[in-house]
């Protein structure tokens, strides 16, 4: 009874599999732990592009439908989403302090603003 005992211990693994393994275990010295990217040939051959029909968007295309989603609007000063918009420049902006710094800009600046963003009119 006594070496089947011993086989049984065996076979039970040294960690069991719900402990959490020590990072030095997890990666060696040496190997990285960031992700891993895939290369574009990798991508379309898992995705299997080449037999997909040519209407249909993939990786090779970049034609794809419009978006159902409304577009986002952005702060023209400061980039960040930007609900609100001054009627009288017609500039998007995010907060107060903002659209103060909007009613202080000269008129120059503002139409270089928004023909940034293709919006250029003529103010009255």
């Amino acid at each position: 009874m006594e070496p089947e005992v011993v086989k049984a211990e065996m076979v039970l693994a040294p960690t069991l599999p719900f402990k959490k393994v020590q990072t030095a275990d997890k990666y060696p010295k040496g190997q990285s732990r960031g992700r891993q990217w895939k290369h574009l040939r990798h991508l379309l051959h898992a995705a299997d592009a080449f037999s997909m029909p040519p209407d249909r968007p993939n990786y090779l295309n970049i034609q794809s439908p419009p978006s159902i989603y409304p577009t986002k609007r952005y702060c023209d000063i400061t980039g960040f989403e930007a609900p609100y918009v001054d009627p009288r420049t017609k500039l998007r902006y995010v907060d107060p302090e903002v659209f103060k710094q909007i009613r202080m800009l000269p008129d120059e600046y503002v139409q270089r603003y928004l023909a940034l963003r293709n919006a250029a009119v003529v103010l009255r």
